[in-house]
């Protein structure tokens, strides 16, 4: 299997050297500067190499080798025979040295022994330290590549909900309008034929302009005015829609199609034949705030009549979510002389 060095990687290994790197020299140069001495700055300077090889040799083992081959992998027995193998190998002349260096004859009285022992024990310790650094520094950048990759996945996530979201959305509308279009041809042909020109002008804009993230509201609003005025031709006279649009800058950014199907709802069951009916529609914005109303008689459809089941409602109020977590406000309500309320505040 190839494996391929990314630039990434390369950073990684030297901002890694760099850290040893000034582990290594600082405590040199702090000497030099004390003892303006620099011979015995380069002794200083070997004798903390020979002490800190090990560690250093044992901290790039584990990064690069140990954790990805044995602790990833959770085999931890393995990892820790393959660590003190590793330690001993390292260190077999270092501890021979600091054990039997001095001659057999050569009695040191116990305080030096105890001193030679605390020595090995905190040499010890720094190697220690040295892998632990290692895998504590392998399991952080480990966590946040997984979180990265979540992260990823849940904004693909949510581009595809929200692409399906408004693919549910255009044919429903198309659906509901080409129905009251078709009720309209049997009353007059000609306010039939100007209705298609409206409903072509509406696809024209769902098809070339709503497949961006963010439309402006200016073009938001003229396509909610001619689809009202398409919606306007189903109802009678007992009927009274009014509409008021009040846009500060028409090119403020929202995303498209957000209310058509709470306008289509307020149509859908606002309206009735044989009772009076009102339909009510605000589009205000101020400064970042965008906020819609709409109300509309409450006339709900029978249990058996399953065109107004709730589908566009329902993804509405999940593209909110996607869009606008946090930064919208909705409110719903049933008013006591038996008006449907709709409110949503954006913030911008």
């Amino acid at each position: 299997m190839k494996t391929t060095i990314s630039r990434k990687d390369l950073g990684l290994l030297m901002m890694q050297l760099a850290v040893w790197g000034a582990v290594i020299l600082i405590p040199t140069l702090v000497t030099l500067i004390t003892t303006r001495n620099t011979s015995s700055s380069f002794t200083f300077l070997g004798m903390l190499w020979f002490n800190l090889q090990s560690p250093f040799l044992l901290y790039f083992i584990n990064f690069y080798i140990f954790w990805p081959l044995l602790l990833a992998k959770r085999r931890y027995v393995l990892f820790f025979i393959a660590n003190l193998a590793a330690f001993l190998a390292l260190n077999t002349g270092l501890l021979y040295f600091r054990h039997y260096g001095a001659s057999s004859d050569v009695h040191l009285p116990a305080n030096a022994w105890l001193g030679m022992f605390s020595g090995l024990f905190i040499y010890f310790l720094l190697n220690l330290a040295s892998i632990s650094a290692a895998i504590v520094l392998r399991h952080f950048l480990r966590t946040r590549q997984i979180k990265q990759q979540l992260e990823e996945e849940r904004h693909k996530n949510t581009e595809a909900e929200l692409a399906w979201l408004k693919n549910q959305i255009n044919p429903h509308f198309l659906f509901n309008t080409l129905n009251n279009i078709s009720s309209l041809t049997q009353i007059d042909a000609d306010l039939a034929q100007d209705a298609i020109a409206q409903l072509s002008d509406l696809l024209r804009y769902t098809m070339y302009e709503t497949n961006k993230p963010k439309v402006s509201i200016g073009g938001e609003v003229e396509f909610m005015r001619n689809y009202i005025e398409l919606m306007k031709l189903r109802c009678n006279k007992m009927t009274t829609v009014t509409s008021r649009f009040t846009v500060v800058n028409e090119q403020t950014q929202v995303a498209p199609l957000l209310f058509i199907s709470l306008i289509e709802n307020a149509f859908k069951h606002g309206v009735n034949s044989s009772e009076p009916a009102t339909i009510d529609i605000l589009l205000e914005q101020h400064d970042d705030q965008l906020t819609f109303v709409c109300d509309n008689t409450n006339n709900p459809k029978p249990a058996k009549d399953h065109s107004g089941s709730g589908i566009g409602l329902e993804n509405t109020r999940r593209r909110f979510n996607l869009i606008y977590p946090g930064h919208y406000n909705w409110e719903q309500s049933i008013t006591p002389d038996n008006i449907y309320h709709v409110k949503i505040t954006i913030n911008l």
